[in-house]
């Protein structure tokens, strides 16, 4: 299974609002309504539309995740996910798992071929990404060792040193980076 999750995984440092993807996921809040770090770089480059879509969602609870459309990105969709605020205890885990696999049952569900992920919860929010990138990794691995789809998953590190974080533990698992 190692080898054929290496084939469906990939890293990638840049600007995620630039990946011609199915989906990006956006590290949003709560209210879904913009904010700060990568969520306000993803309502920027979608447009005004975004904001009157994410607007009738109602929000969304911390670990899971709801869908836009991409507007003006080159991505389709937009799956917008909510990361706990780092607290060190094991709900932060839980939840931050949680978003993983809401975002991805959302792709899964309507078949989409690719989705682009950033570091959820590791800005503002205060989660470690040594730690953050261990449950991020685990998790899609397991999910998409049970699901065809999405075929093909990006982690999208803005930094350098994030994106190092990735590979190493990527390499410790046995995948190639």
């Amino acid at each position: 299974m190692v080898d054929a999750l290496g084939d469906r995984i990939f890293l990638k440092q840049g600007d995620i609002t630039r990946m011609t993807v199915d989906a990006i996921v956006n590290a949003a809040n709560t209210r879904l309504l913009g904010g700060g770090g990568v969520d306000g770089a993803i309502h920027r480059a979608a447009g005004p539309r975004l904001l009157a879509e994410c607007r009738s969602l109602g929000g969304c609870p911390t670990g899971e995740a709801r869908i836009t459309a991409g507007y003006n990105l080159p991505a389709r969709h937009v799956i917008h996910t909510v990361g706990p605020v780092y607290s060190g205890r094991r709900q932060d885990r839980d939840l931050l798992a949680g978003c993983y696999r809401s975002s991805l049952g959302l792709a899964a569900d309507r078949e989409l071929a690719s989705i682009a992920f950033p570091a959820i919860s590791c800005g503002v929010y205060g989660y470690p990404i040594e730690k953050a990138c261990r449950v991020a990794v685990d998790t899609c691995c397991a999910f998409l060792a049970e699901h065809p789809f999405p075929a093909t998953l990006f982690f999208v590190l803005f930094s350098e040193q994030d994106r190092e974080a990735y590979a190493a533990y990527l390499r410790q698992r046995g995948l190639r980076v």
